[in-house]
């Protein structure tokens, strides 16, 4: 493993930014953020005892300090795709010479570890995953639709604001214009979607009140590659969905960590993938929704537990 804590790889035309912490020598754990299209943050470098794991982080493809920023290159767009983060993924683990990893992630970022995972099972310690999502197509129509039967005010603007074309569906309406040739309609487009996010986190026992993002480009470069993903089912329908194909997981150790009230990712899918996969278990936290710090900590514990070869699997159904 390399002693460095912070560099680019270049995958195609695009430059992967990643950063490490902890101990090189220690047990490494890989962190994939959420999104599409948001950013690690700095919480997860600390997260995990820096004396025994070396922890990595990546700024997924177009955002963050990745480059290009997506906004910046619309052409090249179509080659965001979730094939093409696992291999960045890939090219980065290699750039730090890492055997086998534990990976984690939360929210988007765990069904693009259980993606990487399906993909690369052989370079998988276990994976530890916290809000947990496969992005199907059942999940982002209930994200971006369903869930309006709980905010039916709220999802009347945004359907409107998204201004479909006959047969188009709204999450396709946003994407077509965020990546669209007319700034200014993309930028009222991103605003409008961010305003739909906020909405249908609120009840959420964490939500503070507001817009997600204050800054205007932050919030251009969720909104395109949330859309783009979210329309194109992440990249991972027919025979790549990531439900149908769990069980090739088995034997590799998975904790699924979700909240009970987590009402934009209702907890029947982290249910679901804990009945076809063997070795996996289910942690509900009755108090919480999308995330939080009880949902961290049982996430923390978790990769000791992976790391130490302490995990049990639970019979699926409990």
């Amino acid at each position: 493993m390399t002693g460095e804590n912070a560099g680019r790889v270049k995958v195609g035309g695009a430059e992967i930014y990643w950063e490490t912490s902890g101990n090189p020598a220690g047990i490494p754990v890989l962190y994939l953020h959420g999104g599409p299209g948001a950013s690690p943050g700095q919480g997860y470098r600390t997260r995990h005892d820096a004396s025994r794991f070396w922890t990595v982080g990546l700024h997924q493809r177009g955002c963050g300090q990745s480059t290009p920023a997506v906004q910046d290159d619309l052409a090249f767009l179509p080659a965001n795709t979730t094939q093409a983060l696992i291999e960045d993924i890939e090219a980065v683990r290699r750039h730090l010479q890492v055997r086998k990893w534990i990976v984690t992630g939360a929210s988007w970022g765990s069904t693009l570890a259980l993606a990487y995972a399906l993909q690369h099972r052989d370079r998988v310690l276990g994976l530890a995953l916290m809000a947990v999502t496969t992005t199907s197509r059942e999940e982002v129509e209930w994200i971006t639709e369903g869930v309006g039967r709980i905010f039916p005010e709220a999802w009347a603007q945004f359907s409107s604001q998204a201004k479909c074309r006959s047969g188009e569906r709204v999450v396709d309406a946003y994407a077509r214009r965020l990546a669209g040739e007319d700034r200014d309609d993309a930028e009222a487009a991103a605003l409008a979607w961010d305003r739909w996010e906020s909405t249908h986190i609120s009840l959420d026992p964490l939500w503070q009140p507001g817009l997600m993002f204050d800054d205007d480009r932050r919030r251009m470069t969720f909104a395109i590659l949330v859309t783009h993903y979210w329309s194109h089912d992440a990249f991972l329908s027919g025979g790549q969905a990531i439900t149908q194909r769990i069980h090739q997981l088995n034997g590799i150790p998975g904790y699924l960590i979700h909240g009970r009230k987590d009402v934009s990712g209702p907890v029947i899918t982290p249910w679901r993938l804990h009945q076809r996969w063997e070795g996996s278990r289910l942690l509900v936290v009755e108090n919480e929704g999308h995330g939080g710090p009880e949902s961290m900590a049982a996430l923390v514990d978790a990769v000791e537990e992976i790391a130490a070869g302490r995990h049990r699997a639970v019979r699926p159904g409990t």
